[in-house]
């Protein structure tokens, strides 16, 4: 009998990563000065989108500077911001297109909202500019995985098709089905190592539970096959959380 997958490829998963992640930090490479706070997101291709004020380090520097961005993905869980995952994409600044100024803006609002981000699609330079990283390479830090994606794998690959739908199932789950969520794992994989259950990831490949917040364990349920849409994740997702009632 085949086994199931039990996990995306890493450049899938890494994209699915950047795809919710947001900027903290931005440096530029062989300079002596530190890095700097950043503003803004990350574009439907996986690259950084800097928000860029008057004033700021960035906004005097020449086309082609090659910088080094780093994200962050987050999770709230019980008010506490915990950390999925981190990456430093490093790549050469550029300004983001006219044409492409506002599907940017757009794409970084949904994850990382800022009131200045249509100020700099609609005046640009005024009060904003948008900037963004041509991508050479990504280091990733995810969980107890980290590596090297060069340019090429990080940008052909796409993020988990199904994970803006996956991450609306888990706010929904931690917010509501917790009880039978720890039910559910505690059947599935007997004793844990503390009392709170977390559903920390959700792909079409499975489901990452996170037990314990301060010092956690997590525990990769696969599914049976992969799920081929957000109806299919979301009845796999049902399954799971039956095994409570056993």
């Amino acid at each position: 009998m085949q086994r199931p997958v039990a996990a995306a490829p890493i450049p899938e998963r890494v994209r699915t990563l950047a795809a919710g992640a947001a900027p903290t930090h931005v440096s530029v490479v062989s300079s002596p000065r530190p890095a700097v706070p950043a503003r803004g997101g990350v574009d439907p291709e996986g690259r950084p989108v800097l928000l860029v004020t008057p004033g700021h380090p960035l906004a005097g520097l020449p086309e082609q500077t090659v910088v080094t961005v780093d994200l962050i993905a987050c999770r709230d869980l019980g008010g506490r911001r915990c950390t999925r995952g981190m990456l430093k994409v490093r790549g050469w600044l550029e300004p983001v297109p006219a044409h492409e100024a506002r599907r940017s803006a757009v794409a970084v609002a949904e994850h990382c909202p800022d009131e200045l981000l249509f100020q700099a699609v609609e005046e640009p330079g005024e009060a904003a500019r948008l900037l963004r990283v041509d991508v050479g390479q990504v280091i990733y830090l995810a969980g107890m995985e980290s590596g090297v994606l060069e340019a090429e794998d990080y940008l052909s690959a796409g993020p988990d098709p199904c994970h803006e739908s996956a991450e609306r199932m888990i706010e929904h789950v931690n917010a509501c089905h917790r009880e039978q969520l720890t039910l559910a794992v505690r059947h599935l994989a007997g004793a844990l190592s503390a009392p709170d259950v977390w559903l920390w990831e959700l792909d079409r490949y499975g489901a990452t539970v996170r037990a314990g917040l301060d010092d956690p364990e997590l525990l990769r349920l696969p599914w049976s096959r992969p799920a081929t849409n957000a109806r299919e994740l979301e009845q796999a997702l049902h399954c799971l959380i039956q095994h409570a009632e056993a």
